[in-house]
């Protein structure tokens, strides 16, 4: 190659998504022996663009680059009869909330074999520092063919802090402070979304002690497996244990 010649490193075609990160769909025979490389160069240029996240699409008959993707970091999202998703996180403070000065609760994805009243505790020492205590699911909503035509739970759980120093976690978080639950409720955001709007009328009313929500009971099977029953616990008077003692949670 002269002085004078630049070379050009080809990368692989992706789309932008809607979390700040690209999805890569590959369609066309790619040579396995030749993949790897294009694929670090890709990861490259995406980390120098702030990308959070890099999901590859592969289908079925493209299968041979799994072993190379594999080796990149990437892990196993989900699979269909025809395609495999693998999924690859990388750390960059971004998202749709970036810059607009929205405040909104910390969030996180419950890990596989993980209850998500667990996962609640585990995000929010994550992302804030602050250990808690589960106390309520006050609503969850259910999504269908949302992320990659995937449904969805979220669910919007109340939990009761430990202590109240944060220490945020820099990677994520650009901020995070103790915030009034009317302040909260107002801002314009949450006026003018209507999922968000009626989350924050649901905590506005649990404030308030209007509102009860669903609380964990631990049950046992037969075979010692702990699983979680979710009920509402307003007036446990009614409900008896198998010693008939009234139940507690």
């Amino acid at each position: 190659m002269s002085e004078n010649r630049v070379e050009q490193v080809e990368l692989l075609s992706s789309d932008n998504d809607s979390y700040g990160g690209v999805v890569v769909k590959i369609e066309q025979p790619v040579d396995p022996k030749i993949f790897p490389s294009l694929l670090r160069a890709s990861i490259s240029q995406w980390r120098q663009q702030g990308k959070k996240g890099v999901w590859i699409k592969l289908p079925i008959e493209h299968a041979n680059l799994v072993e190379a993707t594999v080796k990149e970091g990437f892990r196993y999202h989900h699979a269909e009869p025809d395609y495999l998703m693998l999924v690859l996180v990388v750390q960059e403070i971004s998202g749709k909330f970036k810059g607009t000065g929205v405040w909104k609760f910390p969030t996180g994805v419950v890990n596989e074999g993980e209850d998500f009243c667990t996962a609640a505790i585990r995000e929010v020492k994550e992302e804030t520092g602050i250990d808690t205590e589960f106390v309520e699911v006050l609503a969850f909503r259910q999504s269908h063919k949302s992320f990659f035509s995937k449904s969805d739970l979220l669910f919007i759980c109340m939990l009761k802090p430990r202590n109240f120093d944060i220490e945020k976690q820099n990677l994520e978080i650009e901020a995070a402070k103790w915030m009034p639950i009317e302040d909260y409720s107002a801002q314009p955001f949450n006026q003018k979304q209507e999922l968000f709007n009626y989350v924050a009328k649901i905590c506005l009313s649990k404030s308030q002690k209007n509102y009860t929500g669903f609380s964990p009971l631990a049950t046992t099977t037969g075979s010692g497996k702990v699983s979680y029953l979710y009920f509402n616990n307003q007036d446990n008077n009614h409900l008896v244990t198998s010693d008939n003692q009234p139940l507690k949670v």
